[in-house]
């Protein structure tokens, strides 16, 4: 089944007129809906806590900054872009008690919903409106006159009017410029997350750092495997992203096409796709959310211990050093 797409043509964004859009958490995310709504005329405030960093960026950015709590009693839309782990207790400590009936509840990524951590009152619409790119990405493409891809979805649609509003709102951060696609709180989350943990963030880089140890540990010099496994592959992925695997393999020589297609169901083959199928059955039954959530509960101790893991890995060191050679990253 071929998903709605949605354009400026289909959004009417004065529907969000006369309401006071509160924006929870400025983040990657956060900073980038609170200035591209400012910008596009709306009224706007951001919810932080009192000791939060970047209040001070939020109000040098031109926007009104009040606590958590203070935000969402005056938000009749409440875009809650806290990190995942923290959005049940800012929920229930700041943004329930504060609900009024006839609120809009709104969401940049479906976890919190999907995996009932917030559990929402049936007489208030919610919402999703997701870019499909990092809050940087979404903030400069409106500033040059354009917009990040968005994917919508309601999850309640008690005014009748869910659809509509979150149109308005992902018109009002720039998606409708390039389009906006129709989707449920389930798919989003579930394939949002599979896809970080089996291709953007975790296989891609163990991809890379496979290689690049396999090649070391052969006796290759450490310089030309960084440039090998982990240089090369923005070249290939800019290749990919501008016209699909079709346009890398013509890009590519004929012996570099003929190998990877040779090798490459070898090394992605049986046992790389059942752990694939694996990521994503803990992803549909809830143990990865539940492991995230305990996770976070006994202050991230797994989480410190990978993250040191891989900051420490010898691909990071030869390429700290390699990268001063690069001057064209610096511009």
């Amino acid at each position: 089944m071929k998903l709605p797409i949605f354009y400026d043509k289909d959004a009417n964004l004065s529907l969000l007129n006369g309401k006071t859009l509160a924006v929870i958490g400025y983040g990657s995310q956060g900073h980038a809906h609170a200035q591209n709504l400012k910008d596009s005329g709306m009224k706007v405030v951001v919810g932080l806590r009192k000791d939060s960093k970047s209040w001070a960026d939020a109000e040098k950015a031109g926007l009104k900054v009040m606590t958590t709590a203070e935000a969402a009693a005056a938000g009749d839309i409440i875009m809650i872009l806290a990190p995942d782990q923290s959005q049940g207790d800012i929920y229930r400590n700041d943004i329930a008690p504060n609900l009024k009936p006839g609120n809009v509840l709104a969401f940049g990524h479906g976890f919190n919903i999907v995996y009932k951590q917030i559990v929402p009152p049936a007489d208030v619409d919610v919402i999703m409106i997701a870019p499909k790119g990092p809050g940087h990405l979404v903030r400069r493409v409106f500033t040059e006159g354009s917009g990040v891809p968005c994917l919508i979805a309601i999850h309640q649609n008690a005014s009748g009017k869910a659809q509509d509003i979150a149109l308005a709102w992902a018109q009002g951060i720039g998606g409708t410029k390039t389009g906006v696609i129709l989707t449920n709180f389930k798919d989003e989350t579930e394939t949002d997350l599979f896809g970080e943990q089996a291709v953007l963030c975790g296989g891609i880089s163990e991809l890379i750092r496979a290689g690049f140890e396999t090649l070391v540990e052969a006796g290759y010099p450490p310089e030309i495997a960084y440039f090998e496994c982990l240089h090369e592959t923005k070249l290939i992925v800019d290749l990919i992203f501008e016209g699909g695997i079709n346009k890398m393999n013509w890009s590519v020589s004929e012996t570099a096409e003929y190998g990877g297609l040779l090798r490459g169901p070898e090394v992605i083959g049986k046992e790389s796709r059942a752990a694939m199928k694996n990521v994503l059955a803990e992803v549909q039954n809830g143990k990865f959310a539940n492991r995230w959530l305990l996770d976070n509960k006994v202050g991230q101790a797994h989480f410190n211990g990978m993250r040191q893991e891989s900051e420490n890995h010898p691909i990071e060191k030869i390429g700290a050093e390699l990268r001063k050679m690069f001057t064209f990253i610096k511009k």
